[in-house]
């Protein structure tokens, strides 16, 4: 039903995918430096159409990224967000040096999701998530 691919996504893809699963817009310039910059890039397609998609980036040594975790609306609930995190967890686990830290962001009230996978919520006094967007 669904197929995983390595690969890093069309810009045009990549900004339609992350928009209708309710992400924020990146722009063309933006992602076309960017893309090229991942560490590792999966996609999900259902039949011909990419459906999924999620990306690791970092310095390849102490700090990585799990970002860009997104899946067009009408393929989500169907564990495309299930097999996106299994592959990139895999990928950290046989890439990832030990005492690296792996982080992302969970957006739209998803922590639950991530800590099937290992991941910790962040919560104070011990640590809080920080972000700066630059507009």
């Amino acid at each position: 039903m669904y197929q995983l691919k390595i690969e890093i996504p069309p810009v045009e893809d990549y900004i339609a995918i992350r928009l209708a699963a309710g992400l924020s817009r990146k722009s063309e310039q933006a992602a076309e430096r960017g893309l090229p910059n991942s560490l590792h890039a999966v996609t999900v397609y259902y039949k011909s159409q990419r459906v999924g998609i999620g990306r690791i980036i970092g310095d390849g040594g102490c700090f990585f990224e799990i970002t860009d975790m997104a899946v067009l609306p009408e393929h989500q609930g169907k564990g495309v967000g299930r097999i996106i995190m299994n592959a990139l967890v895999a990928w950290l686990q046989e890439n990832a040096p030990k005492t690296a830290y792996v982080s992302l962001m969970a957006d739209h009230g998803t922590p639950d999701f991530y800590q099937q996978f290992g991941f910790t919520k962040a919560e104070l006094p011990k640590s809080a998530g920080m972000y700066l967007r630059i507009l």
